[in-house]
């Protein structure tokens, strides 16, 4: 293994000030615990030979402090004086020190800073450039010596005091729960009750008008899309855009601080941890229960050329589901370019702690799985006796929340499992979406059909003996339009950016790029050819991502093709090739 080297030009963020031993500590529980005037830092790894944990001053100097002691699987270690202070929180993250070997898919490299798993909260951005990869640019093969301190975002030791009242669960029927999905940012972005200082936040969306709006409507239950700190992808930052929905995860315990108005404002202590939590006090206030859509299938980490901010650097083997032929390459149920590792106890134990946590410490109500079938492949086919399921059932907590699941993942002959979830479990219904919606469209589904789907689709649960109420009743969500639209048009009407040859033109008169994009997609376990088609003359086709070798993308060296050139794609990997559109020229005289 190639020595390690720590970069120390950094003046600011990242410049090492000492290095000292903890005290003793504790292995569990995992994560930075405030006791006894410190903190007590565990973090789980199989495979670390040695851990640290790096503290950082509101300055940015770093003071590192080895982990004394191994045992449960876990390094640990106390740090005495350490912990929020004056109002500000504690910055801190882990080094890993052990084997560096991508061929048995060991990723250690002690040059990369790791968000801690069990963060309350998180604090900073992802930036661009080599630093935040494990690999050298170089040499793929080899560990990257540029320290990613000051690239990468700190886990924050906050105060976690809250004051909940008399808030309790809500517990309410599912006979009787209507479901709203919210996006916390969208909802409330362009509401003209909500004061513009709070518009896009949790405390925005536990505004009076926004709780009157919701109660008005008849709906029981807010469906949260994923407010767990997530990573915008990087090719959208270049474009000047962002991670809209935020199916990239980084950080299962913390709420996403850019959704935060204390954050927004400058507060630099963790508040968007307590004002989370009094958006659920609110909401449970106007007799609303808060529900979160978990991602618990994939994290922001990528395909086994992307960043190196958590998971990977930690315990590569644990968290990811490898393929056992080539374990340095991920084995990836959900078109994302990995999958966590549902059959591993460490996996495990991260989700179900992150679910008691919010059940219990955030107090929301239940939650929506995202692929829910990829949690259920604990040998690699969709079983509904895998551990993960075990171990929901015999929980006193999470069992008792309301658990939904999106019964399918990508790319498997298994993929699709809906009414094959345990009984403790409810379901996304596709097939009554799919035949309301013919049946409002006047199509011929037949009134047979159109019965079972209204009665609760006993044909999908009842050989199991599962109530109606097994079937979440969807009509729209995140992946289609908005109910409005969706009962207001026949078609698409989003002309701005229709996919057409024709230039598009905006509502100003001026015509609107409209580049073309070409989806490769390649589910083989082997890299497969393709020809680039014929399109419009001289169009020159980029590469805008590529799961199997995104740094090839970010570092701009992937080769521009043309009509005829063949294309190879990675095994079990997505290629986006994007041919921009030169703007017109000026209409002739």
């Amino acid at each position: 293994m190639r020595p390690i080297q720590v970069n120390r030009e950094r003046p600011a963020l990242g410049s090492v000030g000492q290095v000292a031993d903890a005290l003793p500590g504790r292995p569990s529980p995992l994560g930075a615990t405030p006791r006894d005037g410190g903190i007590n830092f565990a973090v789980a790894s199989s495979v670390a030979e040695a851990a640290e944990v790096c503290l950082f001053s509101d300055s940015g100097q770093e003071t590192r402090f080895r982990l004394p002691d191994y045992d449960g699987g876990a390094w640990h270690g106390f740090v005495p004086g350490a912990g929020p202070q004056n109002g500000t929180a504690q910055a801190y993250g882990f080094r890993v020190r052990g084997p560096y070997d991508t061929a048995r898919g060991l990723r250690c490299n002690p040059a990369k800073l790791l968000l801690d798993p069990y963060a309350r909260a998180v604090r900073g951005e992802v930036s661009s450039g080599p630093e935040v990869f494990d690999y050298s640019w170089d040499d793929h093969d080899a560990p990257s010596p540029l320290d990613s301190a000051g690239h990468v975002p700190l886990s924050l030791v906050t105060d976690a005091a809250f004051d909940w009242g008399s808030d309790a669960p809500l517990r309410r029927d599912f006979a009787d729960t209507i479901i709203y999905e919210v996006h916390v940012k969208g909802f409330t972005m362009r509401h003209p009750d909500v004061p513009e200082e709070l518009r896009g936040t949790y405390a925005g969306l536990a505004h009076r008008s926004v709780r009157s709006y919701l109660s008005d409507l008849g709906v029981t239950a807010v469906e949260l899309l994923p407010v767990h700190q997530y990573v915008p992808d990087q090719f959208l930052l270049e474009r000047g855009l962002t991670n809209y929905w935020g199916y990239n995860t980084i950080g299962y315990f913390a709420p996403h601080a850019a959704y935060s108005a204390a954050v927004r404002a400058g507060d630099r202590a963790g508040g968007q941890v307590n004002e989370f939590k009094a958006m659920v006090r609110a909401l449970h206030e106007a007799g609303l229960e808060v529900i979160l859509d978990v991602v618990f299938n994939h994290t922001a980490e990528g395909g086994e050329g992307g960043p190196s901010l958590c998971f990977r650097g930690l315990d590569n083997t644990a968290y990811y589901r490898l393929d056992p032929g080539h374990p340095d390459q991920y084995y990836d149920t959900t078109g994302t370019g990995n999958s966590l590792n549902a059959g591993n106890p460490v996996a495990l134990r991260l989700i179900m702690d992150s679910l008691r946590y919010w059940l219990t410490e955030m107090h929301v109500d239940g939650f929506r799985f995202d692929l829910a079938a990829t949690l259920a492949r604990q040998e690699g086919e969709f079983s509904r006796v895998s551990a993960f399921f075990d171990l929901v059932a015999q929980d006193p907590v999470v069992s008792q929340a309301k658990l939904i699941a999106e019964p399918w993942d990508v790319g498997q002959f298994d993929s699709y499992d809906l009414g094959d979830f345990p009984s403790l479990w409810r379901e996304w219904n596709g097939r009554y979406r799919d035949s309301m919606r013919d049946f409002w469209r006047s199509q011929k589904i037949g009134l047979g059909e159109f019965a079972t789907r209204f009665a609760g689709s006993a044909d999908l649960y009842g050989d199991d003996r599962r109530r109606p109420t097994a079937s979440v009743n969807l009509i729209t969500v995140h992946d289609g339009f908005t109910l409005r639209d969706l009962v207001s048009y026949d078609g698409k009407h989003n002309d701005a950016l229709d996919g057409s040859d024709a230039p598009d033109i905006g509502p100003d008169g001026k015509a609107l790029l409209d580049d073309d994009f070409l989806v490769l997609v390649n589910a083989w376990w082997e890299p497969l050819e393709f020809v680039v088609p014929e399109g419009r003359p001289g169009l020159a086709w980029r590469a805008e991502i590529d799961t199997f070798d995104p740094a090839a993308v970010a570092a701009a060296r992937a080769p521009v093709r043309r009509a005829g050139d063949r294309v190879t794609v990675g095994p079990r990997s997505v290629l986006v090739l994007r041919g921009p559109r030169a703007a017109p020229g000026p209409e002739p005289r």
